[in-house]
C-alpha cells in the first residue's frame, strides 16, 4: 500500500505543469542602411516570448525611421505574432501573423497568415535549432515610387492589390559561447505566385550586466520581384543597447 501511495504521488507531481516563463527584451540604437535607401536611423524593437510545457506566444514589434536633409528617407514598422503547441517530445503545430508597413520598400503593405508544424532539432542549455513549414495567404499592395536623380522619393501611387497563397518556412539558431556571448540568426521566406521574400537575421550579443547587452547585427532583405525601379535586396547594419529581462 505504501509503495503504490509513493507511486501515485510522484505519477501526479509529474503532471503538474510548470510554471510559465516570460522573457521580455527591447533594444534601440543606430542603424547603418544600404540599398534603396542610404541613410543612417534610429530603431527600436521589443520582443516579449512566454512559455510554458505545451505553448509558447511570441510577439515580435519593430520600427526604424530616418531622414536625411533633403527628405525622410527610411520608415518602416512590423508586427509579428506566433503560437506554437507543441505535441511528442520536440515537434510543435504554429500559426502566426505577419503584417508590414515599408514606405520605401515599394509596397503600401504587406501581411501574411500561416500555419504549419515544425521541429526542435537541437535544444540544450547552450545551443538551439528549430525549424518550421508551413502555408498561409498573403495579401499586398504595391506602390509606385518615383525618385529625383539623388534617390529621393518625390513622388508616390498607389498600384493594385494582390492576394496569392504562399509557402512559408523559417529556421532559428542560437548558440552561447559563454555566459556572457551569445550568436543570434534567424533564415525565413515567403513565396507565392507575386514574389518570394527572403529575410536572413544574424546578431552577436554581448552582456554587459544581467539585464543589459550590445548587439551588433546584420539584416539581409531579398524580394525576387520588387516594383521598379527598387532593388531586389536591403542590408540593414545595427548596433543596438539590448535590455532583457526574464520572470
Amino acid at each position: 500500500m505504501k509503495v503504490f501511495f509513493c507511486a501515485w504521488c510522484m505519477s501526479m507531481g509529474s503532471a503538474i505543469a510548470a510554471p510559465a516563463t516570460i522573457t521580455g527584451r527591447s533594444e534601440a540604437g543606430f542603424v547603418m542602411s544600404r540599398g534603396n535607401t542610404d541613410t543612417e536611423t534610429a530603431n527600436a524593437r521589443l520582443n516579449i516570448v512566454r512559455e510554458s510545457d505545451r505553448w509558447r506566444h511570441n510577439l515580435d514589434v519593430g520600427g526604424l525611421y530616418g531622414r536625411s536633409t533633403e527628405a525622410e528617407i527610411a520608415a518602416r514598422w512590423n508586427f509579428f505574432w506566433q503560437t506554437d503547441r507543441r505535441f511528442g517530445i520536440d515537434a510543435f503545430w504554429f500559426g502566426n501573423v505577419r503584417y508590414e508597413d515599408d514606405r520605401f520598400s515599394g509596397f503600401d503593405y504587406q501581411g501574411t497568415v500561416s500555419v504549419g508544424t515544425g521541429h526542435e532539432f537541437i535544444t540544450t542549455q547552450s545551443t538551439k535549432l528549430h525549424a518550421q513549414f508551413g502555408v498561409g495567404y498573403r495579401q499586398l499592395r504595391t506602390e509606385l515610387l518615383t525618385l529625383d536623380p539623388a534617390g529621393i522619393v518625390i513622388g508616390r501611387a498607389q498600384g493594385e492589390q494582390r492576394s496569392d497563397f504562399i509557402t512559408s518556412g523559417a529556421i532559428n539558431f542560437e548558440h552561447a559561447f559563454n555566459d556572457s556571448t551569445k550568436l543570434v540568426n534567424t533564415l525565413s521566406f515567403e513565396s507565392g505566385s507575386s514574389n518570394t521574400l527572403t529575410r536572413d537575421e544574424l546578431s552577436l550579443q554581448v552582456k554587459m550586466n544581467q539585464m543589459l547587452a550590445v548587439s551588433l547585427g546584420l539584416s539581409i532583405r531579398k524580394n525576387s520581384n520588387p516594383p521598379a525601379p527598387l532593388e531586389q535586396r536591403d542590408t540593414l547594419t545595427t548596433v543596438n543597447l539590448v535590455y532583457e529581462r526574464k520572470k
